[in-house]
């Protein structure tokens, strides 16, 4: 089969969860994909959009659970956009969000094959704005940084530079950051970041299990493991915590999280 019968890839952003915050492009191309490759943090409502003749595969990858590697997944792709036309891969988020769309596209794209990419509300700011955070305020902050709170170890650059993102002063949106928070408060505190400074971490925003946790930094590692918060979580550090509009607070969620594993 030669490069212009092959099929094409979509990368399409779940979202953070509800799917009522899925894009419409998404959703159509759910409807109609003859195969899709669906991550955990997928729940079961958003894979319900898919039609009946469409084969569903789950790659995905949660800390303490057997895990897909990347490499297969890549692999994977490449073999299904062999034998159908749309092929979706469904990603929490969005796609280039902590999410290895990047590697898959890049691969995809190496081989010859079409990619699309179909963007998702990421977590990162979906969370705090389902629980009435701003994350930019004008009293507060003028600047965000997403980071992440596990790193790979092949990394081209070194670890995350912690003293340099508390200088800039931005507002923190760290992900994937329950399991190692200690290590990252420690470092905030020991490069000048104030004790004090806001904090919350917000477990599962827009889906069942939903709950906010709002503290300060220095009282952080020790209120998430008294009130055992855990992954799925967003944690957020930054003065614009302290301009929540707590009426804006989610209804109770109607959607479980995600697929067992």
């Amino acid at each position: 089969m030669n490069n212009d019968q092959l099929g094409v890839v979509y990368l399409v952003g779940a979202g953070p969860g509800d799917p009522e915050l899925l894009t419409v492009k998404g959703q159509k191309l759910l409807s109609k994909c003859h195969a899709l490759v669906y991550d955990a943090l997928v729940p079961k409502e958003i894979l319900q959009l898919v039609n009946d003749e469409c084969r569903c595969i789950f790659v995905g990858k949660r800390r303490g659970h057997h895990s897909t590697p990347q490499l297969k997944t890549n692999a994977l792709l490449l073999e299904l956009v062999k034998e159908y036309e749309i092929v979706v891969r469904l990603k929490g988020g969005d796609p280039f969000i902590f999410g290895r769309g990047g590697e898959e596209a890049s691969y995809l794209k190496q081989n010859g094959i079409s990619v699309q990419v179909v963007p998702g509300i990421t977590s990162g700011i979906a969370a705090p704005a389902y629980f009435g955070i701003p994350l930019t305020h004008r009293l507060a902050s003028s600047s965000i940084t997403f980071v992440t709170g596990h790193e790979g170890i092949d990394k081209r650059r070194p670890s995350v530079n912690w003293e340099a993102l508390v200088q800039a002063g931005n507002t923190l949106v760290i992900y994937m950051g329950v399991h190692n928070l200690s290590y990252i408060v420690s470092k905030l505190l020991l490069a000048g970041s104030p004790p004090h400074t806001p904090a919350a971490v917000i477990q599962q925003a827009t889906v069942i299990g939903q709950r906010c946790l709002k503290t300060k930094l220095d009282k952080l590692v020790e209120d998430v493991d008294s009130y055992k918060f855990i992954s799925p979580s967003i944690v957020i550090i930054g003065e614009s915590i302290d301009f929540q509009v707590e009426e804006c607070a989610p209804p109770p969620a109607a959607v479980t999280m995600p697929v067992d594993f």
